[in-house]
């Protein structure tokens, strides 16, 4: 009879908090006892920039790996560092609850975006804040950065002690940059909301899919098994925010077959006033971005579908494929405009 399970997770501040908040709430679910192992992946330990290195899948490969070799029972990733693609021999068994989605600037001097000067150098590592943020502000220096969340506040004046060394940032100067472009989530969860000047509104900066939602990812067995564990895992399941990553997975996933160019998406579940979660009255609702890398066009598309209910398990536990369908639809439908209108003419990031 099981009365542990382990939980892999990649060895920075923020993926221990996650992993050590999800692996406490299914002990606490299970009566399981949880352990940790920390698991190293190439893009902790690889200099060189996130594009050149295949995006952030690069942050899975290795989790992924422990799990279907049975090293570890689960993985928890941050969801927007996925492949669109589930590969074979495993699932996500749970998407808890979303936290904030948007992009946190963090700036110098308490600085907005709107209040940087001309000629600002902002560190970025990601495509699709390059993109949007020449759009928004074609006056600004974007510089590709590396490193865990410290080593990047540390690229902005005043924050420079808390560097915390990361290998793959090996190097890499201190205060050197007027502001930084990170995810709210991430900041939240480790206690540095404090260093947020601004929370991007998604109509400046579209999150990417799956941004501010985590994954446990397990083999299929260890979903179905029935035992207190597979219990514990359906409950964590989140209704919302899994209808949400999977419109916004379905998009990706299209795009990806024809489109190279930087993706934002985010769905949203809209109730009618007075509607309860598990009745009808709500509405799938998404609106999704691809950006030219210079910033020089945007192509927006939105769309929703009715819900007959907010749910995505049927009584017994198991998927319910008739809504999580719904959601996939949804994606694919916005994914199918986004390319009628030219997105897959934009040039590749």
């Amino acid at each position: 009879m099981r009365t542990t399970f382990t939980v892999g997770t990649r060895g920075s501040h923020l993926a221990r908090t996650q992993t050590t908040g999800a692996a406490e709430t299914l002990a606490a679910a299970s009566g399981l006892q949880p352990r940790l192992e920390i698991i190293k992946t190439e893009g902790d330990v690889t200099t060189g920039s996130l594009a050149s290195l295949g995006g952030t899948g690069v942050f899975a490969s290795a989790l992924r790996a422990a799990v279907l070799e049975s090293r570890v029972d689960l993985a928890v990733h941050s969801l927007k560092d996925l492949p669109s693609v589930q590969p074979a021999g495993l699932e996500i068994a749970a998407v808890p609850k979303r936290v904030d989605v948007r992009d946190a600037l963090c700036a110098r001097d308490g600085l907005r975006l709107s209040e940087l000067p001309a000629g600002a150098r902002v560190g970025t590592g990601s495509p699709r804040r390059v993109a949007q943020l020449k759009a928004v502000r074609p006056d600004l220096d974007i510089v590709d950065i590396r490193g865990n969340v410290q080593t990047r506040l540390a690229r902005v004046p005043g924050l420079e002690q808390h560097d915390d060394h990361a290998p793959a940032a090996a190097g890499s100067p201190r205060g050197d940059l007027d502001a930084v472009v990170l995810a709210c989530a991430g900041l939240d969860r480790i206690g540095y909301d404090w260093a947020i000047t601004e929370r991007l509104a998604p109509t400046v900066m579209m999150p990417a899919p799956g941004q501010g939602a985590l994954a446990v990812e397990c083999r299929p067995e260890t979903a179905a098994a029935g035992d207190a564990l597979a219990q514990a895992l359906a409950g964590y399941d989140d209704a919302v925010s899994r209808l949400q990553i999977t419109a916004e997975r379905a998009l990706l996933e299209r795009l990806e077959a024809g489109c190279s160019a930087p993706i934002g998406a985010l769905a949203r579940v809209e109730r009618q006033s007075g509607a309860e979660p598990e009745s009808g009255g709500s509405r799938l609702v998404m609106d999704a971005v691809v950006a030219a890398l210079d910033g020089s066009r945007l192509l927006r598309e939105h769309a929703g579908v009715d819900l007959p209910a907010v749910r995505v398990r049927l009584e017994d536990g198991t998927a319910d494929a008739e809504f999580l369908n719904l959601a996939r639809q949804l994606g694919i439908r916005v994914a199918e405009a986004l390319l009628a209108g030219g997105a897959d003419l934009f040039p590749a990031a």
